[in-house]
C-alpha cells in the first residue's frame, strides 16, 4: 500500500512546476501581452487586438528539486532506491506547482494624449504545494523505523485555484524620463482550495513495562482545509451541467474579488532604463459555496491493549475497528463550517535595468524624437529580478538577458535564469511582425529539450495579435 501511495504521489507532484515568472515576456514591448507583467511597458504600436483564445497560451510545468528522469530514467539503481533517494533528497521547502493561462480577449489603443489603454479577459490555473517530506517518509517506510519521531502536520501546505480575470489598464509618459502604468482587475473564482498553516504532530512511542508495545499519538492537531465552488460542482452531476456552471463562473458568476497591478518605467539616461512592477495586489472574497473542514484535538491509539480484551469477550474484529474509528472521531472531530473567507492573491514583484546600444531602429528624424516609441535601440542587455509571495516564504529568480532587433520583422530575446530549479536555465523568445500580424513564442530551459525528462521545469508561451500603427 505504501508503494502504491508513493507511485501515485510522486509522479503527480513531478508533473507540476513553479510558474508565473515570465522573464522572457517581461519588458518585451513588441509583444502586447508584456503589459500583463508590467502595465508601464512602453508600446510601439497605436492599436492591438489579440486573436481570441490564441493571443496568449501559457503553460509551465516542473518542480524545484526532482525531475522525472531522477525516478524513471534509465539506471542500474533499483527504482525503489531511487524513490527513497528522492524523498530524502528533498526538504519541506521544496515545492511543486503548475501555472496555466489562456487569454480569451485582448485589446488596446493609444489616444491623442499618448495614453495607452488596454484590457481583456484571461483564465488562470495556479496550483502550489510544498513537498510534505514527513508524510512522504511515513507513506513510503511506515513508522516502524521511526519510533519517537515527530511527523509534522505543518509540512502539509497546498493551494489551488481556477479563476478568470477581467482587467483594464492604462499607461502614460509623465515626462521625458518617467512612464507610469496601472491595471484594475476583477477576479471571478471558478474553484478554490487551500490548506496552509497546519499544526500538530503524529508520533509512535514505545512503552516500557506494559503489555502494550507501542502507542500512536496525535498531539495538538489543528488542520484546516478551505474550499469554495467545489461542492456545487460535485453536486451538479452530469458533465454538461458542470461545464455550464463553470462557464457562468468565468463570466463573473463565481466568487468575486478586486485587484490592481502597478508599474513604472524610468529612463535614467538615453540608453539606460529601469523598470518595476507589482502584479496582483488584491484578494478574492469567497462568500458563496464556501466550506471549511477543521480537525482539532489529541488522540492516543493503544491497539494491542484494546484488541485482545475485545476479542476475548466475543467482539468481532469489525466491531473493534468501528470502536477505533469512533474513538478517533470523538477525540478529533472533523467540523464542516459554511462561512466566508478571504484569499489574497500571490503578489508578484518584477524589477529590471537594461542598457541599449547599437544604431537606433528609428531612422527618421520625427520618429527619433517621438519619445512614445519604446524600442529604439537595436540591441539591449539587461538584468531582471522576479519574486512571488508563497505560504512559507517568498521565492526569487534572477535573469540576465540579451535582446536584438533584426530589422522590422524579427526580434529575439535570449535569457539566462538562476532560480530554485537550477543555475542553467536558458530561454529564448521570438516576436515576428508581418504587416499588421504579430506572432510570438517563448520557451524556457532549452538546454534540456534533447531530453525533457531531465528538466525540472519546462515552459511555453505563444500568441497571435494584430498590431496597427496609424503612421504606417
Amino acid at each position: 500500500m505504501r508503494n502504491l501511495l508513493c507511485f501515485i504521489l510522486i509522479p503527480l507532484l513531478g508533473c507540476l512546476t513553479y510558474g508565473q515568472n515570465k522573464q522572457i515576456l517581461y519588458d518585451f514591448g513588441d509583444i502586447p501581452q508584456s503589459l500583463l507583467v508590467n502595465p508601464a511597458t512602453i508600446m510601439d504600436q497605436d492599436y492591438h487586438v489579440g486573436i481570441p483564445f490564441l493571443s496568449q497560451v501559457s503553460f509551465h510545468f516542473g518542480s524545484s528539486g526532482v525531475s522525472a528522469y531522477d525516478i524513471f530514467g534509465k539506471s542500474n539503481v533499483d527504482i525503489n532506491t531511487r524513490i527513497r533517494n528522492v524523498i530524502y533528497g528533498l526538504d519541506k521547502y521544496d515545492f511543486f506547482s503548475v501555472n496555466q493561462q489562456l487569454e480569451i480577449l485582448s485589446f488596446g489603443w493609444k489616444n491623442s494624449k499618448g495614453i495607452y489603454y488596454s484590457g481583456g479577459i484571461y483564465e488562470e490555473l495556479d496550483v502550489f504545494t510544498y513537498f510534505p517530506k514527513d508524510w512522504a517518509i511515513l507513506a513510503w517506510e511506515g513508522n516502524s523505523e521511526h519510533i519517537g519521531r515527530n511527523f509534522h502536520f505543518n509540512d502539509i501546505s497546498v493551494t489551488a485555484e481556477l479563476l478568470s480575470v477581467f482587467h483594464f489598464g492604462a499607461n502614460k509618459r509623465i515626462n521625458e524620463k518617467l512612464t507610469l502604468g496601472a491595471r484594475a482587475k476583477i477576479y471571478s473564482s471558478i474553484a478554490h482550495a487551500r490548506s496552509t498553516d497546519n499544526e500538530g504532530v503524529f508520533k509512535t512511542v514505545e512503552v516500557e513495562g506494559s503489555d502494550n508495545i507501542y502507542i500512536h499519538r496525535i498531539i495538538n492537531a489543528d488542520v484546516t482545509v478551505q474550499t469554495s465552488g467545489i461542492q456545487s460542482l460535485s453536486d451538479a452531476g452530469s458533465g454538461a451541467a458542470v461545464a455550464n456552471e463553470m462557464l457562468s463562473r468565468v463570466f463573473l458568476g463565481g466568487n468575486l474579488g478586486l485587484g490592481v497591478d502597478l508599474g513604472a518605467t524610468y529612463q535614467i539616461k538615453d540608453n539606460l532604463i529601469a523598470t518595476a512592477s507589482l502584479i496582483d495586489i488584491g484578494a478574492v472574497f469567497h462568500t458563496k459555496d464556501a466550506e471549511s473542514y477543521e480537525a482539532k484535538g489529541n488522540h492516543n491509539l493503544d491497539g494491542i491493549e484494546l484488541l485482545f480484551p475485545a476479542l476475548s469477550d466475543g467482539e468481532s474484529a469489525y466491531d473493534y475497528y468501528n470502536d477505533i474509528e469512533d474513538n478517533f472521531e470523538n477525540d478529533i472531530p472533523v467540523d464542516t463550517i459554511n462561512s466566508s473567507y478571504t484569499q489574497f492573491r500571490p503578489l508578484k514583484v518584477n524589477a529590471s535595468i537594461k542598457y541599449g546600444f547599437g544604431k537606433k531602429q528609428n531612422s527618421k528624424v520625427c520618429d527619433c524624437l517621438n519619445k512614445d516609441k519604446g524600442e529604439d535601440w537595436r540591441e539591449e542587455v539587461g538584468l531582471q529580478l522576479f519574486a512571488i509571495k508563497r505560504p512559507k516564504k517568498p521565492q526569487f529568480a534572477y535573469t540576465a538577458y540579451y535582446k536584438r532587433r533584426f530589422g522590422d520583422f524579427l526580434i529575439g530575446k535570449l535569457t539566462y535564469t538562476i532560480d530554485q530549479y537550477s543555475a542553467t536555465n536558458v530561454g529564448m523568445g521570438l516576436s515576428t511582425n508581418y504587416n499588421w500580424f504579430n506572432f510570438y513564442v517563448a520557451v524556457d530551459n532549452i538546454l534540456k529539450y534533447p531530453n525533457v525528462a531531465k528538466a525540472k521545469n519546462v515552459s511555453l508561451q505563444l500568441g497571435f495579435n494584430l498590431k496597427i500603427d496609424k503612421n504606417e
